[in-house]
């Protein structure tokens, strides 16, 4: 007997692509995720971001200021006259492929003030990639590598999706290789009162 379920496909951080599949149902009655991760997996990346964050400015500080030297320590006073200089920060998300051309998928707030960004994927290759598209509102990002022949993600149709059918998620948490979960549909259409809460 078959089992019919959608597969949540997902960024680390929430970027979602439903993807309708079919998975072989177990003696127990729950379903084989094995032949989804296998189709799926290989369009699952991982974006690696460096922001530049500009040291804060601080007020002249004597020697004799009881703060001069911890901040000395820490680099936010400069010798003599020299600028402080930038910090890189590195950060890194999941996001999935949506076209074979190059076109991913990630979260807004992974890309955030990004001065670079690069995409690894699941063959170990790394591309340098362009934001093409970004939507706060949403935490959704769009991004372009150079590259073709690549695999990408199956998506269905979410308005077919029915509250407690089973959803697993693939993502590559802290860089790792991929991961999956799984879980069922606990809700669909809610209306917060504040749209700020929802995820």
């Amino acid at each position: 007997m078959k089992l019919s379920i959608w597969t949540l496909v997902a960024a680390l951080a929430g970027a979602v692509s439903f993807v309708p599949v079919t998975a072989a149902q177990s003696t127990r009655g729950l379903p084989d995720f094995t032949e989804l991760y296998e189709q799926q997996g290989p369009a699952v990346v991982s974006v690696d971001v460096t922001q530049t964050v500009r040291r804060s400015q601080l007020p002249d500080l004597s020697e004799d200021d009881p703060f001069y030297e911890f901040f000395r320590r820490v680099g936010q006073i400069p010798r003599g006259r020299e600028r402080p200089r930038d910090l890189e920060q590195q950060s890194v998300g999941s996001g999935f492929i949506l076209s074979s051309d190059g076109y991913i998928l990630t979260n807004a707030h992974v890309v955030d003030d990004a001065s670079e960004v690069m995409v690894r994927l699941s063959d170990k290759r790394e591309f340098r990639a362009k934001v093409v598209g970004v939507d706060k509102r949403t935490d959704v990002a769009v991004l372009k590598i150079e590259a073709t022949g690549l695999a990408k993600v199956t998506i269905g149709d979410p308005e077919r999706l029915k509250v407690g059918e089973w959803v697993a998620a693939i993502g590559k948490p802290f860089g790792l290789e991929n991961t999956i979960t799984a879980g069922i549909v606990s809700a669909k259409g809610r209306d917060l009162p504040n749209e700020n809460l929802i995820p």
